[in-house]
């Protein structure tokens, strides 16, 4: 076997013949009755098939503050669709979903332009590309599968219909309903399947030229007919348009509903004709699909005059021919000034009363901001460089920062604001508070950084030539700060000051994140914690119950050691007014666990556990001599503990060996300074 057989054979193992034909199926107008008897779905609208393909990738509820709140995996990046996961946005894809269910009860929306309304880059294109890829894979499954029709002449030629239409709409409608009817008895869908509308003009023609040939015989005019499965492609224009805006002197509303094909004129004898006409516009290959209007309010008034038709009444008006019935979900999508401009045009009235406008803000939860940026800055795809440890979180946290609005309570920080949102509990704050947080606000996600302007950040970090072979928090935050200056959307300088500000917000809270890392891998001794903890809890028995300590040493009876109970107290806050509540709360929990035969355990108790951590580093990091780090005078003994702390960076929280050393060195000289905060 020759090298190309062999790999052509390759080829032919993944060719899924069967698949080819069941996409390729072709059959009679009966055939094509007896399959929707069968399964009544293949005649749904577009609204009910774009909401049932949502619907078939599943969903999972979650509280939130209270909140009750709905995941649909079709938007979390689904196998087939793409990777074009979105985050953190279940609100405002809850409406954009619910929207498409009531138009799929045909409760109003179907009658609508559904506008995504939000600042640049909040994932607007991204939710209508999902919709669009979705629904291509969707009408190549058998559930989501669809038909449409050819005409077939007596010499053999074949001509589809220009529009890709329901064979359905070939029964008169004076007596579809009958057909549908039963159909909808079996149907198990709440929503109700309906047929509506008139053939386009090229199809009622031809029906019209054969009924005169068969005398009018309906059953001798099915002849003619072809029914093909019908797959949806943005490629080859089926089913799937999308219109995006040009200057107003090359805007021409027959991009939207199709021209005059003046070299069939010659044949036909007429421009009216239908046969000279190409039914080829957007919203004429969208039909049985979706339309996408990208910065839909950017269109020449006469464009939007176009899409009231086609939204209220499900038509389009052609040239030199009557309206045509359509039956497609037109989604646009829009940023800020644009919309501004429509809430001010009076003219505009009648569009904007016939808009469902939905926001798609920015992220203001950390976690999901992180995940934006992780999707495309990770091991898999970076090659040659670490993203050291809280890169992309402080990149996140910042980008987060701007989009929130000062909190109105006194007694709470941006900072913690973020953090509240983030899921983090905060004493004397519960989740009423956090809602309440969000109410109060106005415009809360709709200003900011966008998430492209982090991404571009990142970018430059990793392309730029430093010597180093990782980058960290510090260039991210550096990069962000000299962009300010160019960034074409700032021009306002008290805003770069406030960006400004927040970045030191941001260079503070990495500061206490590493800082606190290097003083649990320093403390990292577990036999060291579990005996200064056995220590602690013996001396608060003690007191506790008024009893003494047996010196170990010595074999003495003596009191409590009140200092060294303090020590570890004070780590946590624990005042001298506080201490005695806290120390009989410890004792309370270890006998409640032990009336169930458990055994106490420090990790079990986070406050215990961090106050234990934090009074082992300071026991030891003397010892280690950190800060002899900067004088690159390090004895053998201190640089052999200072490897030990290195490799716990490493094994524990995800530093390689030069991030590990950049972020001691970093600590070091906040021990330097000796203004490190106590955390």
């Amino acid at each position: 076997m020759s090298n190309a057989e062999r790999l052509l054979g390759l080829v032919q193992d993944e060719v899924d013949t069967e698949t080819w034909k069941s996409l390729h199926w072709e059959g009679s107008f009966k055939e094509y009755l007896d399959l929707c008897y069968e399964r009544p779905l293949v005649v749904r609208n577009a609204f009910q098939r774009i909401y049932d393909m949502i619907m078939s990738y599943g969903f999972d509820e979650y509280t939130e503050h209270k909140d009750r709140r709905i995941r649909y995996r079709f938007f979390s990046d689904p196998e087939g669709v793409g990777d074009d996961a979105i985050y953190g946005l279940d609100s405002a894809l809850m409406r954009l979903v619910d929207t498409m269910k009531a138009g799929a009860h045909g409760y109003g929306p179907e009658k609508r332009i559904m506008l995504l309304h939000g600042p640049v880059g909040s994932s607007k294109s991204t939710i209508v590309r999902l919709l669009k890829r979705g629904l291509q894979q969707y009408s190549r499954s058998e559930e989501g599968a669809l038909y449409t029709y050819s005409w077939v002449f007596d010499n053999g030629e074949e001509i589809p219909c220009p529009m890709n239409e329901e064979p359905l709409k070939l029964i008169p409608e004076s007596v579809r309903g009958k057909i549908m009817d039963e159909l909808n008895e079996r149907c198990d869908r709440e929503f109700a399947l309906k047929v509506i509308g008139d053939l386009n003009p090229m199809s009622r023609y031809y029906y019209n030229d054969f009924m005169k040939q068969h005398d009018g015989d309906w059953t001798k005019v099915l002849e003619h007919v072809r029914v093909r499965r019908l797959v949806l492609s943005e490629k080859d224009r089926v089913g799937i348009g999308t219109f995006q805006p040009k200057d107003e002197k090359n805007q021409d509303s027959t991009e939207l509903t199709g021209d005059i094909n003046y070299r069939k004129i010659a044949e036909y004898g007429s421009d009216s004709d239908p046969r000279a006409f190409n039914f080829d516009g957007e919203l004429n290959i969208a039909n049985r699909g979706i339309c996408e209007f990208i910065e839909i309010l950017k269109l020449d008034v006469a464009f939007l005059y176009d899409l009231l038709g086609a939204t209220q009444e499900h038509l389009i008006k052609s040239k030199k021919f009557a309206q045509t019935d359509i039956d497609e979900v037109i989604i646009g999508h829009t940023n800020e000034p644009e919309y501004k401009k429509l809430q001010n045009n009076e003219l505009m009235e009648a569009f904007r009363d016939r808009t469902v406008k939905i926001d798609v803000p920015y992220n203001r939860t950390l976690r999901n901001e992180v995940k934006i940026y992780s999707r495309d800055f990770n091991e898999e795809k970076i090659q040659g460089k670490h993203i050291a440890p809280h890169t992309i979180d402080m990149a996140a946290l910042w980008a987060v920062l701007t989009r929130l609005e000062e909190p109105k309570k006194a007694n709470l920080t941006l900072l913690q604001k973020a953090k509240l949102y983030n899921g983090k509990t905060l004493p004397g704050f519960t989740e009423d508070n956090i809602n309440e947080l969000k109410k109060e606000t106005v415009r809360e996600g709709m200003d900011g950084i966008s998430p492209r302007f982090i991404q571009d950040k990142l970018s430059n970090c990793l392309v730029k030539q430093t010597g180093s072979r990782c980058i960290n928090p510090f260039m991210i935050i550096n990069e962000i700060d000299a962009g300010l200056d160019n960034h074409s959307l700032i021009t306002d300088e008290e805003k770069k000051r406030r960006y400004r500000e927040l970045l030191s917000v941001v260079k503070e809270e990495y500061e206490d994140l590493v800082k606190n890392e290097v003083q649990r891998a320093i403390s990292a001794d577990e036999e060291a914690i579990k005996r200064l903890c056995a220590n602690y809890l013996d001396n608060v028995k003690a007191y506790t119950q008024r009893e003494k300590v047996r010196n170990p040493f010595t074999g003495e009876q003596e009191p409590p050691d009140e200092r060294l109970m303090r020590s570890i107290e004070e780590k946590i806050d624990i005042t001298e007014s506080k201490k005695d509540d806290f120390r009989r709360e410890i004792m309370n929990y270890i006998g409640a666990l032990a009336v169930e035969n458990k055994t106490f355990e420090y990790l079990t108790n986070e406050r215990l556990h961090r106050a234990l951590d934090l009074k082992l580093f300071e026991d030891q990091k003397d010892s280690i001599k950190l800060t002899s780090l900067l004088s690159n005078v390090v004895d053998k003994g201190t640089q052999e503990k200072i490897e030990v702390v290195k490799k716990r960076l490493i094994d524990n929280f995800g530093y390689t060996d030069e991030s590990a050393t950049d972020v001691l060195n970093y600590v070091a000289s906040i021990f330097a300074r000796g203004d490190a905060k106590e955390s």
